[in-house]
């Protein structure tokens, strides 16, 4: 039984003719007639009474009709999703990524994504948490990079990797003489951290157990995360930083940066899309790209790791 063999019944039913039928199917009669006679011989059945005018399906003939209708109209939709597939690394594609990690994420793969797919046209926009996920709703962007879940019914969500939190200090700084960081040793007269609606910002405070960031916070409520580090190596205070903004660092900066003392504050790095994207095979290509691009130990959860 051949996908041929159930267009060519398909137009039979429908012509109620072989010769119209054959027309349609763009074949000659004889081979149209040798094809359904094939198939009703594998069947064991006959499928249309010929010696009626019009041709008519028999009873079993009406089933076998209706199954095929079925199997044609999936044949069809796999046929698109192949066709989109074929489109889908080129075009246009809309990536949403949150401002604390695409200047530390997006230098490792982007520029080797663009080169291996020139047709690809992708548009970065950084927005907040929030942001993304309106703009989700809204069909703004078609995925996104987040530093958490979202948990929503109409999301597909998918962890691309861990990244541990840093301290950044100065070295005025108490702090900069230990080892690690611990959260007792955190106050917030001292601290640089991200106005509110940063994940990173919430993240960090729920860890620390802090219900409220004074001073610092509220003298610099609009600063970036680089800001805040040239603050710091300025002299004044302490910061933090993702890990993959370490290894931009120069080997005086890397002095500055304190890991945390067990369990280590670490965020999931996920790829966010609506349920009802389709074009499969360039997220797979972008997730291939974006894991390719970390370190290997960054894929898993590290025992010594605590997620936020």
């Amino acid at each position: 039984m051949t996908i041929q063999q159930l267009e060519y019944i398909l137009a039979v039913d429908q012509f109620r003719h072989f010769a119209k039928a054959a027309e349609y199917c763009r074949v000659t009669q004889p081979t149209l007639s040798a094809m359904i006679q094939k198939l009703e011989d594998e069947l064991g059945v006959k499928l249309f009474d010929r010696a009626v005018q019009p041709v008519s399906p028999t009873k079993v003939g009406e089933k076998v009709i209706a199954q095929a209708r079925v199997i044609l109209s999936e044949t069809s939709q796999v046929k698109d999703i192949i066709s989109e597939e074929k489109q889908s690394l080129s075009g246009t594609f809309r990536l949403g990524v949150l401002p604390t990690i695409a200047p530390y994420l997006l230098p490792r793969f982007f520029p080797q994504l663009m080169e291996k797919y020139p047709e690809l046209d992708v548009r970065v926009t950084e927005m907040k948490t929030q942001d993304i996920r309106q703009a989700l709703r809204d069909g703004e962007i078609d995925a996104a990079i987040l530093a958490s879940i979202l948990d929503e019914p109409s999301l597909s969500e998918e962890i691309l990797f861990y990244e541990q939190f840093f301290g950044y200090v100065s070295r005025k700084e108490p702090l900069f003489k230990h080892e690690v960081i611990r959260t007792s040793d955190i106050t917030g007269e001292r601290l640089w951290l991200l106005d509110e609606g940063h994940c990173f910002r919430d993240q960090l405070m729920r860890f620390c157990q802090m219900e409220a960031v004074k001073l610092n916070q509220m003298a610099y409520r609009l600063g970036s995360m680089e800001t805040f580090m040239r603050m710091v190596e300025s002299g004044k205070g302490i910061t933090f930083i993702p890990e993959l903004a370490t290894f931009q660092l120069s080997a005086e900066q890397k002095e500055l940066v304190r890991p945390f003392a067990i369990p280590r504050p670490t965020r999931p790095v996920v790829l966010t899309t609506n349920k009802d994207f389709i074009r499969t095979s360039l997220l797979t290509v972008l997730k291939d790209e974006i894991r390719a691009a970390v370190p290997k130990e960054m894929l898993s959860l590290q025992a010594v790791q605590f997620l936020v």
